[in-house]
């Protein structure tokens, strides 16, 4: 996050017939892709995974002077990486270049192969870190989380109705550059695709919070109902407005959501009732430092909003 600035087959015919309607709407038939079976529930995302590819993050910034940055080798190497695991599991990737204060960067796009095209879930983090240090709070833990979401629909063969694609921008932390580029370089009618941009900057503090986005309000409400489901309460999300990638596509008027764990606002009594911690300490207290290492997650959180958006992903997708 860049500097402040301003989701039994029964024997009835009735029941079978239900069961075809929805196959017919969930297996990808409708795009042209190969008929699959009906869509499962979103699958638990493990944690263990999603820490691996932080702990490989934390390693490229520690050979690369320590982080990883706008125009640094660090940032680049990180893209590699993501790109490479996603390769692998069937996407199709994109590497955008641009130019931001005299060096080039990256965003990296991955589409899943089937799905309506003409209705677009999409899924982004920031991959780059400040220059201070290896970031991977802010943002390994969003990058990492969706691209194990990424992955997890891979392993799952999932076929929805909508398309899917998920988005790793280079470059917020000078200002959104990389996503801006992006939106901007959208004509009318593919922003109009876009049905639903899901945004994950920061959601592993060690002091967490769970904060939803009160932006779109179906998207609002799939993940409130999430974390009703597990018993935690959540709060609006206002500490990152205008501070991170959802910003460009909600100024474009696509519909935007997303989840926060907390940077460097201080947490109350209040919300150490409600979510555990420490009052009276910023949720994050490595906020754009050195300190942002691979110690500074909360595996809880992690694990938590990581679940929170492959359920989203299958949930908007159908």
């Amino acid at each position: 996050m860049k500097f402040s600035v301003s989701g039994r087959t029964a024997a009835t015919g009735l029941v079978a017939a239900a069961v075809s309607t929805v196959m017919l709407l969930t297996d990808g038939s409708l795009a042209g892709a190969a008929p699959g079976p009906a869509q499962a529930a979103a699958p638990d995302i493990p944690v263990a995974n999603v820490k691996a590819h932080l702990a490989q993050l934390q390693s490229i910034a520690t050979a690369n002077g320590g982080n990883r940055a706008h125009g640094k080798a660090g940032y680049k190497a990180s893209l590699d990486y993501v790109k490479g695991k996603l390769d692998a599991a069937g996407f199709t990737t994109t590497v955008q270049t641009f130019t931001s204060s005299g060096a080039t960067d990256y965003n990296l796009i991955a589409d899943w192969p089937g799905g309506d095209t003409d209705h677009v879930v999409m899924s982004g983090s920031h991959l780059d870190s400040v220059s201070a240090g290896p970031g991977i709070n802010d943002n390994g833990s969003g990058s990492a989380a969706v691209l194990e979401t990424a992955l997890a629909v891979s392993r799952a063969g999932y076929q929805p109705a909508k398309h899917l694609r998920f988005a790793w921008w280079g470059a917020e932390e000078l200002g959104m550059v990389g996503s801006r580029n992006y939106v901007n370089g959208l004509s009318t009618a593919n922003r109009s695709k876009i049905s639903d941009y899901l945004n994950f900057d920061m959601i592993a503090s060690p002091n967490p919070g769970y904060f939803v986005y009160d932006d779109d309000p179906t998207i609002e409400k799939t993940f409130k109902d999430y974390f009703t489901g597990l018993n935690i309460t959540t709060e609006p999300e206002t500490e990152g407005d205008g501070r991170s990638d959802h910003a460009p596509f909600k100024s474009a008027g696509i519909p935007v959501g997303g989840l926060f764990s907390g940077a460097d606002y201080i947490k109350t009594a209040a919300q150490k009732a409600a979510w555990g911690g420490t009052s009276g300490k910023a949720f994050d207290p490595c906020y754009h430092r050195s300190c942002d290492t691979s110690t500074n997650i909360d595996d809880t959180a992690l694990d938590h909003n990581s679940d929170a958006i492959a359920h989203a992903v299958w949930e908007l997708s159908l």
